[in-house]
């Protein structure tokens, strides 16, 4: 039960008022006054926060669901909202008992203030007890964050300085310019010896280290390209302060440039073969990149780069047909030499222990191993299928398996049918009956993390499964948001995206640690990444806009946790990989959660 509220009994004030001439200006003039002079006050100050008071940090927007958990063994209390800007208490509720409790066993509370859309400065407090962080109500509220988001890649550059008329107090120098970049003797060849020099410039970092992998740049680059298709006309406006913002090219473009620049150097031109990664032999210690200096080479290819590459290309392809027509015809070309390598090679499984065994130096950097590429196959057949309407590419979707598998660097295979869903009244060749078999395997996998969400301690589709909490459990919560946006996007259904807002509301604090997890946003956020761009630069901060990889009940890292439940295992901590770290893929996912949220608002 709620109600806005205005702090006094009236009733005896309305005898004066009948009694007086009716119609009368004056009167109701000074019975107005009367009324808003009389807004019951609120000491803020005399509340401290209460960290099991967990809600989105940032804010809402002033028409959608507005919901923060309590975690307490408390009898349900009164809760207020009160104006942080005049200290005005707006409205009175009572929180409800949830019945289902935390993994941990803990229970909680629902605080539900739907009803409050003023936009405005707000802090709910349980009088008596504590006070939430303040979070704000307003049409904006995720703008900056979704700026914020892509940002974050600027800072991830390679082969560049990164300027302080771009970056503030994050500026460094040019690092990394990668224009003599070793052959490893793992993808030695006749035309490439052992030793031979590559231009492998630009691109960005992958994640906390200084190497560049193409698989990962594959998913990362397919949602940051879906997300400027889904939301063209946003991103005509979108300025984020990089060095190409004065340019006819939407920003986010210009930005997914600079790692499509880097990828067409990782393929071999004489065979079509796209090398798995740039990287040093072991990963570098934790320095600035200027002071990362070790040999850098390029290693095996393998097939799961070439199909990664093939599929990112034939995207690049469309998206960039209006503003640079000849790039656009040259990543095609790119992208079915990519293809016809794959498909003469199907076996090159990138296997660093085997390849360790075989040839030198050994090479200890992330692996991103896949042995399953029925997923790459099909995103790339896909993509290529939408670039060329050829149905050879056809045949390889026609015949795939249809069960939703939510994407990861590793399951690539959704990427391709989003791609198929948007572009199919386009694809007069396609099955009407397929793409239907699609839809539906999409409604259904949407209706079942919403209908189970309900059943959580936090009422989100994170928690709806504990196999959610992996490593990079953070990207399992955006990507299950985009899969919310694409079945919204399809359906109209508004609980898929009332959904998407649920888990974007568990990334910004409604979750079991009470952090926020974008660095930078929040009253709770990571102090500590495991980012080696702030290394030995603690004192500035962490850079803003990075999503961390969350909890993590596998502790690789061998760090200290305080809890073992799957949902509380994280810590903020530089020496935590396993659940602080930074990744360009988790941080795509995160964009387009935040981004299409916003656009869908403004448009």
């Amino acid at each position: 039960m709620m109600k806005l509220y205005t702090g006094k009994d009236y009733s005896r004030f309305s005898s004066i008022f009948v009694c007086q001439k009716q119609g009368s200006f004056f009167y109701l003039v000074a019975f107005m006054l009367l009324i808003f002079s009389c807004q019951t006050k609120v000491e803020l100050e005399k509340y401290q926060v209460l960290e099991s008071l967990r809600i989105n940090q940032l804010g809402f927007f002033t028409n959608q669901k507005k919901i923060a958990i309590w975690v307490s063994e408390e009898e349900e209390k009164e809760f207020w909202i009160v104006d942080t800007d005049n200290k005005d208490l707006i409205l009175k509720g009572k929180t409800s008992l949830n019945p289902s409790s935390t993994f941990s066993g803990k229970k909680v509370q629902i605080i539900d203030f739907s009803s409050l859309n003023k936009a405005g400065k707000y802090e709910i407090i349980i009088p008596l007890i504590g006070k939430s962080y303040p979070f704000e109500i307003k049409k904006s509220i995720f703008e900056n964050l979704g700026k914020a988001s892509l940002k974050a890649f600027y800072y991830q550059r390679a082969s560049t300085p990164i300027d302080s008329i771009y970056a503030g107090k994050w500026s460094r120098s040019s690092s990394h310019p990668d224009t003599n970049v070793s052959i490893h003797s793992s993808a030695a060849d006749s035309y490439r010896p052992v030793g031979y020099k590559i231009d492998g410039s630009k691109g960005w970092y992958d994640a906390g280290d200084y190497n560049k992998y193409v698989v990962n740049s594959g998913i990362t680059l397919g949602t940051l390209m879906s997300l400027y298709e889904d939301y063209p006309h946003y991103f005509q406006e979108l300025t984020l302060n990089i060095p190409e913002s004065q340019d006819r090219i939407p920003d986010i473009l210009n930005e997914i440039q600079w790692n499509l620049d880097w990828m067409i150097g990782m393929q071999d031109p004489s065979d079509g073969g796209v090398y798995h990664k740039l990287t040093t032999a072991k990963f570098e210690g934790f320095v600035q990149p200027i002071d990362a200096t070790h040999e850098r080479f390029v290693v095996q290819k393998s097939t799961a780069a070439a199909l990664d590459f093939a599929a990112v290309m034939a995207q690049a392809h469309r998206i960039f047909k209006t503003y640079s027509p000849q790039n656009s015809e040259w990543y095609l070309k790119a992208a079915e030499k990519a293809w016809h390598w794959a498909e003469k090679n199907p076996t090159a499984i990138y296997d660093q222990n085997s390849l360790n065994e075989r040839f030198a130096p050994p090479v200890t950097t992330g692996a991103y191993g896949d042995k399953s590429l029925d997923d790459e196959r099909v995103w790339a057949a896909s993509e290529l299928f939408i670039a060329t309407h050829n149905l050879d590419y056809w045949k390889v979707v026609e015949g795939s398996n249809l069960d939703f598998i939510l994407p990861t660097w590793s399951k690539v295979k959704w990427l391709g049918y989003y791609s198929l869903l948007r572009h199919s009244q386009n694809l007069s060749n396609t099955s009407p009956i397929w793409i239907d078999h699609v839809k539906l395997q999409m409604q259904q996998a949407a209706d079942e993390i919403v209908k189970e969400s309900r059943k959580t301690a936090f009422l989100n589709p994170m928690e709806t499964q504990r196999s959610n909490f992996v490593w990079g459990s953070n990207a399992v919560a955006a990507n299950q948001g985009i899969l919310l946006i694409q079945a919204f996007k399809l359906f109209g259904e508004p609980s898929y995206l009332e959904g998407a807002f649920d888990n974007l509301d568990y990334l910004l604090g409604r979750n079991s640690t009470g952090y926020s997890y974008a660095t930078g946003f929040g009253a709770k956020t990571p102090q500590f990444p495991h980012h080696r761009l702030i290394a030995g630069r603690e004192s500035l901060g962490p850079i803003p806009g990075f999503l961390v990889g969350g909890p993590n009940p596998g502790k690789q890292d061998k760090v200290m946790y305080s809890s073992s439940f799957p949902d509380e295992t994280y810590v903020d901590d530089l020496e935590s990989y396993a659940s602080n770290e930074i990744a360009i893929n988790w941080n795509a996912a995160f964009a387009y959660l935040v981004n299409a949220l916003q656009a869908i608002e403004t448009e």
